[in-house]
């Protein structure tokens, strides 16, 4: 059933790598109407990873708008993972896969795997410009779903930045296009995040330039403080630690918090929900309470590959020290606790005092997820009380666009909890044996 507020509402969609994801929200950050649309992440081969666009980033979105039932919105924004990229034809609908982040299409020769801008895009765009070199365009995600929701291929600044060098700050590089067999005319145009960039098609609301996922999720998630560690377990795990001034740690990302003054450090993992739905859909579901925890294998959860720390694409899943004893249970058991130890490892890389966890992102409906991180991490995970996150802050940038806001930093009062998840003594002798001999594997 949709809430009733008097409150101005604004709409936050965010294109994820298996669901659109969508939440009617007031001024008090109360979310009003939520829907999820699932689509088919594809995995053609070990090292690629694709959606259908037009599936994913086109209907999809026109279908969680539809499904909000919000004829009163103010404003609509968009946010999506990175970096994404499509052929489109004359009428905005894509022609080509949709790659997505890590797909080895995005690879160039002597290109830093643990460089945080790489040149993905630069890449993905010199392969969809040889399978379609008459496209119309050649958009991400978030430039498909605003040309469907409002005619405009427009992204935000934040999303083109991801794609660097083939923008530089100031637009789209043109030589950097040639190269790729691209006229410069054929990427989307580019708005400041939390600028009105048109209007939502058969609607009174405006359409707001979003940012990408894991800034939007930032927003709204109330990591703020020294010791704050903000965990976003969506299928790829974001581990960001806030510390109060900048610095850099190899193999680790530093980037500017959105608060004040203030810096993240830490990076994306493979080891989230790609990984944990894999390990689900092989051994089926098992009961955790039965589970001994002096009785659970380790694994090195590396199916396609390792992002920070290792930036290793190469690397493969190991599952060690499996006996006749284990059953379905102690395995998946094994895999939140893989997932955890990532987390853990991250943190202890970053060398930045952690007082807690704070989690977001639609793992934390997965309650034994949430206890292997704080039993692997020794931490209490403060459950985000609302788990579209990344929908939630685009649905705050959305105001700015509407005039409701003049801050993006105000988008911190939107924080709330749903619970505080403690370890388990019981668990922290075996664990940290565990623990051990994980480092032992992703260091081997």
């Amino acid at each position: 059933m949709t809430a009733v507020s008097a409150k101005a509402v604004t709409i936050g969609i965010d294109i994820g790598t298996t669901a659109v994801k969508a939440v009617a929200a007031d001024e008090d950050g109360r979310v009003l109407a939520r829907t999820r649309i699932p689509h088919q992440l594809r995995v053609p081969a070990a090292d690629r990873l694709e959606h259908d666009a037009d599936e994913a980033w086109r209907r999809g979105p026109l279908a969680a708008l539809a499904d909000l039932g919000r004829p009163d919105a103010k404003a609509v924004a968009m946010t999506a993972m990175v970096p994404s990229l499509t052929a489109v034809d004359h009428d905005g609908e894509p022609i080509t896969p949709g790659l997505l982040y890590g797909d080895s299409r995005g690879r160039s020769p002597g290109a830093s795997e643990g460089a945080m801008l790489a040149g993905e895009t630069v890449e993905f765009l010199r392969w969809t410009a040889a399978q379609a070199p008459d496209a119309a365009g050649y958009w991400p995600a978030a430039a498909v779903a605003n040309h469907a929701l409002a005619g405009r291929a427009v992204v935000d600044n934040s999303t083109a930045s991801t794609a660097f060098p083939l923008f530089d700050g100031l637009g789209w590089d043109d030589a950097v296009c040639t190269d790729c067999g691209v006229a410069v005319d054929r990427m989307p145009a580019v708005a400041m995040t939390g600028t009105a960039v048109g209007q939502v098609h058969e609607t009174d609301a405006v359409l707001a330039a979003g940012s990408v996922d894991a800034l939007c999720e930032q927003l709204v998630a109330g990591a703020d403080r020294d010791g704050d560690v903000l965990v976003v377990c969506g299928t790829t795990l974001l581990v960001w630690a806030t510390i109060g001034h900048y610095r850099e740690v190899p193999g680790l990302w530093t980037l500017p918090h959105t608060a004040v003054g203030k810096s993240q450090i830490g990076g994306p993992s493979n080891a989230g929900g790609l990984f944990l739905g894999w390990v689900d859909r092989l051994v089926g579901q098992g009961n955790p309470i039965a589970v001994d925890p002096g009785r659970v294998p380790v694994w090195a959860p590396y199916l396609r590959g390792e992002r920070a720390p290792l930036h290793d694409s190469g690397r493969r899943g190991v599952l060690d020290g499996l006996d006749l004893t284990h059953d379905a249970a102690s395995l998946r058991r094994a895999a939140y606790e893989s997932s955890g130890f990532v987390v853990r490892r991250l943190i202890e890389l970053t060398e930045a005092p952690a007082s807690r966890i704070v989690a977001t992102g639609g793992g934390t409906r997965v309650e034994p997820w949430m206890q292997a991180i704080a039993d692997a991490t020794g931490l209490p995970v403060t459950v985000s009380g609302v788990p579209e996150g990344a929908a939630l802050g685009a649905a705050f940038i959305g105001r700015l666009a509407a005039g409701l806001e003049s801050s993006i930093t105000d988008a911190a009062r939107w924080a709330s909890t749903d619970r505080v998840v403690d370890p388990d003594p019981a668990w922290a002798a075996p664990m940290q044996e565990r623990y051990a001999r994980f480092l032992e594997l992703a260091d081997g």
